[in-house]
């Protein structure tokens, strides 16, 4: 089976640098110093850096691009407990939508969190209970989405960790 460039380097840098910005950020957050603050600041400029991505550029950058309607992604579903997938060059219909998920998952956690350091809002109860809330559903949704990326490399018998990676994916 040939091998495809899929993954453009911006996309994977992005990625990579987002995993380690939100992973940090995680890890920092009860620590002293502006480590958690910094590395969310980071996050956040990903998050608008990809979504304007997803709006204004094209494939594979344009959401248009690879997110199909939430019917196909449930044909896609059918498809795939019978085994009957077609390889896509880029996300599967279900990867598709768990990047929008998470970039919406982490822009709620930024900017609550951004919100919080603010003199208006800091203290207010809504603000850190969002906060905190929406970081521990995107904690769940990291584990889906690895456990998902998992599964999928599994199932469609390709490495798609690897190709997030060098770029590439067995077609």
């Amino acid at each position: 089976m040939p091998d495809q460039f899929t993954w453009p380097l911006a996309v994977r840098v992005g990625h990579w640098l987002l995993v380690i910005s939100t992973a940090i950020s995680w890890f920092t957050r009860h620590t002293p110093g502006g480590w958690h603050e910094w590395f969310g600041y980071a996050v956040l400029a990903i998050v608008a850096w990809r979504a304007g991505a997803g709006f204004l550029a094209g494939p594979p950058f344009a959401f248009r691009s690879f997110l199909v309607s939430p019917l196909n992604t449930l044909q896609y579903i059918a498809a795939m407990r019978t085994g009957n997938t077609t390889p896509s060059a880029g996300h599967n219909p279900l990867g598709a939508w768990m990047v929008v998920t998470l970039l919406l998952l982490l822009a709620i956690v930024c900017l609550t969190g951004w919100l919080y350091t603010t003199d208006r809002f800091w203290g207010v109860e809504w603000v850190e209970n969002v906060h905190s809330i929406s970081s521990d559903i995107l904690l769940a949704g990291v584990a889906l989405h690895v456990s998902g990326v998992l599964f999928a490399s599994w199932h469609e018998r390709r490495n798609l960790i690897g190709a997030m990676v060098h770029g590439r994916k067995t077609l």
